[in-house]
């Protein structure tokens, strides 16, 4: 199944709105929630991404792929798989710290979000400078 892009703006935008009204009650105190029930909707939606992106890279196993048309495609995805999983790391570490789990210092909390910042600058700057221009 695939998704059009207005469903996918759709769904982006309705668990963008979800998370920032439980936010926005957590932060004024009316919902006593623990911090990863409030992150509920971004689990939600990282889930649903990740489950479509495996799902498009476990497709180079079916029959009929050819693999010369898909090697630096695959090298996308999986830079995306991990963008996905650094942003699941800072979101569990984060949500850990708010809710005084850990006594991890801040610093340490926004490391896979820096991470995934500095990957995203050199993917852009690869895709500016270095990508043949046909």
């Amino acid at each position: 199944m695939r998704m059009s892009l207005a469903q996918r703006v759709l769904l982006t935008w309705l668990f963008t709105l979800l998370f920032l009204i439980m936010l926005v009650l957590k932060l004024d105190e009316k919902a006593p929630w623990n911090w990863f029930l409030i992150f509920i909707p971004v689990w939600i939606f990282d889930t649903i991404l990740l489950v479509m992106l495996i799902v498009k890279m476990a497709g180079r196993c079916k029959s009929g792929f050819d693999p010369r048309n898909g090697s630096q495609n695959m090298k996308k995805k999986v830079w995306y798989l991990i963008a996905m999983l650094l942003k699941l790391a800072f979101c569990l570490a984060l949500c850990a710290k708010l809710q005084r789990f850990t006594n991890m210092k801040l610093a340490y909390v926004f490391i896979p979000l820096w991470v995934l910042l500095i990957g995203g600058m050199v993917e852009l700057g690869y895709n500016i400078f270095y990508v043949r221009r046909d």
